[in-house]
């Protein structure tokens, strides 16, 4: 559960800073007229509400399983990133790209640009300091791993989209005071809409990036590779098991892992032998790894698990 309780702190450093943001940006956009505030305006709007969208979806997660879902709602965090990643593209990305075209369609010159510089400073620190607890918790969960790797292979949605809007937000702003800067020094407000547009092919971008990652999970993406290792390897030394031919695993939330096993167990045990090997494999899996929240066990032979396998790599239809 540290997993998600980190997840949890970095969602609300993001909801207070982007709340925040997202009050002094307004403020400024309509003082000065400038599109290109009025767009990381609409972004940080749009980030607050994802974030409690991402809240939401945690809580609905951790409910408990019952008849019409018996495996528990798990997958519902996957279901609301995936949400946020298309509001980011349809609210945040349009808003701002609808925007910057019609400023440069109908330019208008910035007024009073020093509110929009103190206003950027001020978003750019509470920002920063969002990013840092976002990058800090993401880091955390994953230490050896790169940047990019950690992102590949983290079953967290709302970790790495805190991440991924944070540093979005802190290239905006910075797209946003340039817009700004060169609009004022060349007396050309044409440069005000350019950011804008800048601004939302960056979320647009950002966007995509986020709902191909949750698409993944949310359709069903493996456990770590360590944790099939781990479960092979006590699975292979329980007693009564002659082997541990394979397995299929499948994350339904960052802490609820389904695991499908399939053992060869010696001829001479009989059906209650089994049954008992079964229950102590199953002890031990969820003493050692307490994500897996479901075990199916299925004996079989080496040869006849082979055989479905390839059957199903090959696309045909694999017998039960």
């Amino acid at each position: 559960m540290a997993a998600s309780t980190d997840s949890r702190i970095a969602v609300y450093a993001a909801l207070v800073g982007n709340l925040l943001v997202a009050c002094t940006k307004i403020a400024a956009a309509v003082w000065t007229g400038s599109s290109a505030m009025m767009s990381e305006a609409i972004h940080s709007i749009v980030d607050t509400f994802n974030e409690l969208l991402l809240l939401y979806g945690m809580h609905r997660a951790t409910r408990p399983p019952d008849r019409r879902h018996p495996l528990g709602y798990g997958r519902e965090l996957y279901f609301w990133s995936f949400i946020v990643a298309l509001l980011l593209f349809a609210l945040g990305a349009g808003v701002s790209l609808y925007e910057g075209v019609a400023h440069l369609m109908h330019p208008l010159p910035i007024e009073d640009p020093t509110v929009n510089y103190i206003v950027l400073g001020l978003s750019f620190m509470f920002e920063a300091g969002s990013w840092w607890v976002a990058v800090r918790r993401f880091r955390a969960a994953a230490p050896e791993l790169s940047y990019v790797e950690a992102f590949r292979r983290s079953k967290d949605p709302p970790a790495f989209m805190v991440v991924f809007e944070d540093t979005a937000a802190l290239v905006g702003i910075l797209i946003a005071a340039a817009a700004t800067a060169a609009a004022v020094a060349f007396d050309e407000p044409l440069w005000d809409g350019i950011g804008s547009i800048l601004i939302g092919l960056l979320l647009a971008v950002t966007s995509m990036v986020l709902a191909r990652e949750s698409k993944s999970l949310l359709i069903g993406e493996p456990a770590d590779p360590e944790l099939d290792r781990s479960v092979l390897e006590i699975a292979r030394g329980s007693s009564g098991v002659r082997a541990a031919n394979g397995l299929l695993t499948v994350q339904l939330s960052p802490q609820q892992v389904v695991v499908a096993l399939s053992l060869e167990f010696a001829d001479d045990l009989r059906a209650d032998d089994i049954e008992r090997a079964v229950v102590a494999i199953e002890a031990e899996l969820r003493a050692r790894h307490p994500m897996i929240v479901t075990l199916f066990v299925k004996p079989q032979t080496g040869a006849r698990y082979q055989q479905i396998r390839e059957r199903r790599l090959q696309g045909g239809a694999a017998p039960a």
